[in-house]
């Protein structure tokens, strides 16, 4: 066996920002990016580092007033033309969202989160929200996850190699985490191209569930993989015309911790 050897560590990302997914339709917001780094070991020296690299999501979120309406935008001609290729799925999506009693993560906006998406499981840290009407932009570290057991107990060590990782931790100690909201909810989406843009659309139809009661899920959401964000605010403006929408200032989060307190 050789002295040096390489350590592997997976991190999903959001490809609007990333410089090197620019008009690359061959990858996408699920995918993985693999970071690889290695050195020479010594016998006091790990000989593997690992570094997650938080994306910037930036995204539109509309109300869709009901879902016969969902279901013409989901057979939209202009989404139609400019669809790619095989992109276009529907996923069942089951989520929860982990706090300490005292409220630690969401008094310091941030958001833990472990969701399953079809067959894959993955745990996600947000922060720095901003929203202007439609429009919202926040910081992101996805990890993909085995199974469904941390729906029940959540790591918070899953992103110790980041800078919020490492404040997580340190916000929640000692403290239990305990299970503030879920969400369950079909998502169809899939990825147009604008020629100058690459952009996600997903239709969520499904419900908000806490200790206090329940609300209906029913948006349209349209990310920006790569591009500009003017085709994105274009595109969402055109559809928002269209199908009378009403920006969604709030996220799922959001909205369900407004119906828990």
């Amino acid at each position: 066996m050789q002295n040096a050897f390489s350590c592997l560590f997976f991190i999903q990302i959001s490809g609007k920002i990333q410089k090197s997914l620019s008009k690359n339709k061959d990858l996408n917001a699920n995918q993985w990016q693999f970071t690889l780094v290695s050195r020479k070991s010594n016998k006091n020296r790990n000989a593997c580092e690992t570094k997650m690299e938080a994306a910037v999501e930036i995204e539109l979120k509309y109300t869709i007033p009901d879902k016969n309406t969902a279901e013409i935008i989901w057979k939209d001609l202009d989404l139609l033309k400019m669809e790619e290729t095989d992109s276009r799925e529907s996923l069942t999506f089951k989520a929860a969202y982990f706090d300490t009693s005292d409220k630690m993560l969401s008094q310091n906006d941030i958001a833990f989160r472990v969701r399953i998406e079809g067959s894959r499981a993955i745990a996600s840290l947000k922060w720095n929200g901003k929203t202007d009407g439609a429009l919202h932009t926040r910081e992101e570290i996805n990890v993909p996850i085995d199974g469904e057991a941390c729906l029940m107990n959540p790591n918070v060590t899953l992103f110790k190699e980041s800078d919020i990782g490492i404040k997580l931790i340190e916000l929640v100690g000692d403290k239990p985490l305990v299970n503030v909201m879920e969400s369950g909810f079909l998502r169809r989406r899939l990825r147009v191209d604008t020629e100058n843009s690459i952009i996600e659309v997903s239709i969520d139809v499904g419900e908000i569930t806490t200790d206090s009661g329940s609300v209906p899920i029913c948006e349209l959401e349209l990310e920006l993989f790569s591009g500009n964000q003017e085709d994105l605010l274009k595109l969402g403006n055109k559809l928002a015309e269209r199908y009378s929408l009403v920006p969604e200032v709030r996220s799922k989060y959001a909205r369900g911790l407004m119906l828990s307190e």
